[in-house]
């Protein structure tokens, strides 16, 4: 298995939909959404170092070493044919600033960036911004959003781990925030938790300034974790194989 990706596109897909993971996760994050996208869509889960197999490398918070590395890994895959972005929470800021990226370095756009679980860049943002937070208050509120998986609670090593991994990754997203300027020329879907009381659904849909292509926008059940619920990637498979997003890939 690549170290980069949890999955290498599938031979034959139409289309690749390249994914990005939330603040302290790892691409594992995307577990099964293969099974659930139906088989127009190649799920390829991007791991940035810092976590899972890449657990020894040093963590990234610079935007501009986070573009090397993804032009470098990332940027041969994208160029073998048609793909989308999806990006969860810090992965979706992700998504914005690398698609804004590859488009205004000449390359191959995406059909679409799908973004969830994020407010819109010009918006304030309370979970990028608690990277100063110490550990005790950075896992209340991780764990008052549902984001601490009840088994690292009882392994303080890994606990701590977590914790770091996040601190760097809020401390990229609030980079990645700060330097957004430029609204996408392809389409944004955006999909909020209706009971996410951090990006909230009104402030996920504010992403529509961020386009100035076509915008969709969703609110589905649960909270700010949705990701891992069966409903998200199977709204992406009828989304992304829709007609219209298929005459788009060529």
């Amino acid at each position: 298995m690549n170290q980069y990706f949890a999955a290498m596109p599938r031979a034959g897909a139409p289309l690749r939909l390249v994914c990005f993971h939330h603040a302290g996760a790892g691409a594992m994050a995307f577990a099964g959404w293969a099974a659930r996208v139906g088989p127009e869509i190649s799920v390829v889960p991007v791991r940035l170092p810092g976590r899972e197999s890449r657990l020894g490398e040093a963590r990234i918070t610079d935007v501009d070493l986070l573009f090397r590395e993804l032009d470098e890994h990332l940027g041969p895959v994208l160029e073998q044919g048609s793909y989308a972005f999806y990006g969860h929470s810090l992965g979706a800021l992700v998504a914005h600033r690398f698609a804004e990226h590859r488009i205004s370095s000449g390359h191959r756009p995406p059909v679409g960036v799908v973004v969830g679980a994020c407010m819109a860049p010009h918006l304030p943002n309370p979970l990028i911004t608690s990277a100063a937070l110490g550990d005790d208050q950075l896992l209340r509120m991780l764990s008052g959003l549902g984001g601490v998986p009840e088994e690292l609670l009882s392994r303080p090593v890994w606990l701590r781990e977590m914790l770091a991994t996040t601190r760097a990754d809020l401390t990229l997203g609030r980079a990645l925030r700060d330097g957004a300027v430029t609204p996408l020329s392809c389409p944004i879907w955006a999909f909020a938790g209706a009971e996410d009381r951090v990006a909230t659904p009104a402030a996920v849909a504010e992403w529509e300034r961020w386009t100035t292509s076509s915008f969709h926008f969703r609110t589905l059940e649960g909270g700010h974790f949705f990701v891992r619920d069966a409903e998200l990637p199977s709204l992406l498979g009828e989304l992304l194989a829709t007609p219209a997003v298929l005459a788009a890939v060529g």
